[in-house]
């Protein structure tokens, strides 16, 4: 398709958006079932759930511009995803999967931030507010979502993985989970950056 205009452009991109967070409904639940830090599990459910609605608003999106949104692969999230199935296959320590899975979450969620900053202000410019509402709304969950990956590998999940020596540490399979972690709620009004290409949350770093 020959791309002569901002419009098209926009639309491309929410294309590829809609491709992204079809795949990662189907990859999250996958991320739930491998993560072993109660705290770490409980934010991909919640981020699942968030994510089925990225995909309505997505669709509301193409119903206000009178377009189809299939029809488009998102390769760079396959890429992303395909990685993520890699790590599960590596053996492990269920602490050091636990690390690796947010290092793999938040690749996916600056992606994600990069291209709904993209497009939000791809609206602006075109005078459609109401959809760069919507997806503002979206931008500020994925940064939310970011920024709670950032707050568990620092709080547990990174010590956690650098204390395994190959004696004390255990594989995925053996881990007792005895502890209750409550999940701390994303701040509100944590607004990410205005500008694609920037980001202020911090990746997970091993301490």
């Amino acid at each position: 398709m020959e791309m002569e205009s901002l419009h098209q452009l926009y639309v491309s991109e929410l294309k590829d958006l809609y491709s992204a967070e079809k795949q990662m409904v189907k990859a999250l639940p996958k991320m739930v079932k491998n993560a072993t830090n109660p705290e770490l599990r409980e934010a991909f459910s919640n981020h699942l759930d968030e994510t089925v609605g990225h995909v309505e608003r997505l669709d509301k999106i193409f119903q206000m511009l009178g377009e189809k949104a299939g029809g488009k692969k998102c390769k760079g999230m396959e890429g992303l995803i395909e990685e993520a199935k890699e790590l599960l296959e590596e053996d492990a320590s269920a602490e050091v999967l636990d690390a690796g899975l947010i290092s793999k979450a938040q690749h996916v969620e600056h992606y994600e931030m990069a291209g709904y900053g993209t497009v939000r202000t791809y609206a602006e410019q075109l005078g459609l507010t109401d959809q760069a509402k919507l997806l503002q709304k979206t931008l500020d969950e994925e940064g939310n979502a970011n920024e709670l990956l950032t707050q568990i590998a620092e709080a547990s999940v990174n010590a956690e993985a650098g204390e395994g020596d190959g004696a004390t540490s255990s594989r995925r399979s053996d881990r007792q989970v005895s502890r209750t972690v409550t999940m701390e709620a994303p701040r509100s009004g944590n607004r990410p950056s205005r500008t694609a290409s920037r980001s202020t949350s911090r990746t997970a770093r091993a301490r």
